[in-house]
Formats: C-alpha cells, sequence, structure tokens
C-alpha cells in the first residue's frame, strides 16, 4: 500500500492541476514513515501481558507512533495553513490540499487513539473482554464463539448471536489471541456437528 501511494502522488506530480503541489516532498514522508513503521515493528513484542490470571493485549510502539506522530503532523499542517495564508499569497490548490491533509491526519490520529491505543482486551478460560475508549465493555464466553476473520480494522472474533470483539493486529499478543480463538472456534463447531450428528 505505501508503494502504491509513494507511485499515486509521484504520477500526480505530472497532472497539470496538481502540478504546484509539494507532492514529492508527500512521497518523502510516506517514505518515511512506512521505514520507522518497519523499524518499529522489528522492536514490538509478541507475547502478551499477563496480570492476575488474565493475559492482555496492549499498544504496540506502531500505534503510538502513527497516532502521535499524525496528530503531530496535522497540527503542524493545520498551523502551515493558518500562518502562512493570512502571512503570504499561496496558490488556493496548495492551500486546499494541506488542509484537507491535515484533517485526514487527525481523523487518522483520532481513529487510531479510539480503536487502538485507549482500548483494553484481555482474556482468560471462560471469555475475552473487551472495553473500549469509551467505556463500553463487551465480554464474549469463548463456548459462544464461532468465527474469528480479518477486517481493515484489525482482527474480529464473532459469536452465533451477532456479537462481535475487534481488537488491532499491531497489539502485543494480539497473534497469541487470534490462534486462541481460532482454536476455540473450531473446537466450538466441532463439538455442534458431534451434537448435532447423535440427535
Amino acid at each position: 500500500m505505501p508503494l502504491t501511494i509513494i507511485g499515486l502522488l509521484l504520477l500526480l506530480k505530472y497532472v497539470p492541476f496538481a502540478a504546484g503541489l509539494p507532492l514529492a516532498r508527500a512521497a518523502g514522508v510516506v517514505a518515511f514513515g512506512y521505514a520507522a513503521f518497519l523499524a518499529l515493528r522489528l522492536l514490538q513484542s509478541e507475547e502478551a501481558v499477563h496480570i492476575d490470571g488474565w493475559s492482555e493485549l496492549r499498544p504496540a510502539p506502531v500505534e503510538y507512533f502513527a497516532c502521535y506522530g499524525a496528530a503531530a503532523l496535522a497540527i503542524v499542517l493545520m498551523s502551515a495553513v493558518i500562518v502562512i495564508g493570512g502571512a503570504k499569497h499561496v496558490p488556493a490548490t496548495q492551500m486546499i490540499a494541506t488542509f484537507l491533509a491535515a484533517l485526514l491526519l487527525g481523523g487518522g490520529a483520532f481513529g487510531i487513539g479510539l480503536g487502538g491505543l485507549f482500548t483494553r482486551v484481555r482474556w482468560n478460560h471462560q471469555l475475552v473482554e473487551h472495553r473500549s475508549a469509551l467505556g463500553r465493555v463487551t465480554s464474549l464466553a469463548w463456548s459462544d464463539v464461532r468465527a474469528v476473520r480479518p477486517n481493515w480494522r484489525g482482527i474480529t472474533i464473532a459469536t452465533h448471536d451477532s456479537r462481535r470483539v475487534t481488537f488491532s493486529q499491531f497489539h502485543a499478543g494480539a497473534a497469541q489471541l487470534a490462534l486462541h480463538a481460532n482454536n476455540r472456534a473450531r473446537r466450538n463447531a466441532e463439538t455442534s456437528t458431534k451434537a448435532f450428528a447423535t440427535l
């Protein structure tokens, strides 16, 4: 995906309406961000934290970097729009593009914070529990788990009655939880099949 974005930015550089935009710099920022992402992934722990009989996911350095880095860049871009826009004449396309980039980065930082940094996911032998950034708690009994699916937000654990818990694949311990949930879903499916066969 980063290579696609960099390629699109470099192609847009040769489109007449985008000729005045600093697209080469934007491509450089994307390349730097992706390099930092890869470096931080090497530092990430793969183990969940164990507290009082519970295993708990922890946000990874990648998520902190993405959230706070995007927020800082959004502030810088918005400051540039306000300060430079009032100080000297800048082409309207540059101002609009900078403003939209700041909004997108700010929205991305907010989404990463709500969906990853400020959530809490933990599990034990009986259930998995998800506490959202707004304090909403969802608990799923392992005996009710029917499916584990990846999606754009991370990994979703779902039950037969459509209750679900979604967590980031970048959290420390996410692979452990996904494997455990997948094993439970498979075991539950086998048990249901056997129960149906004996009827």
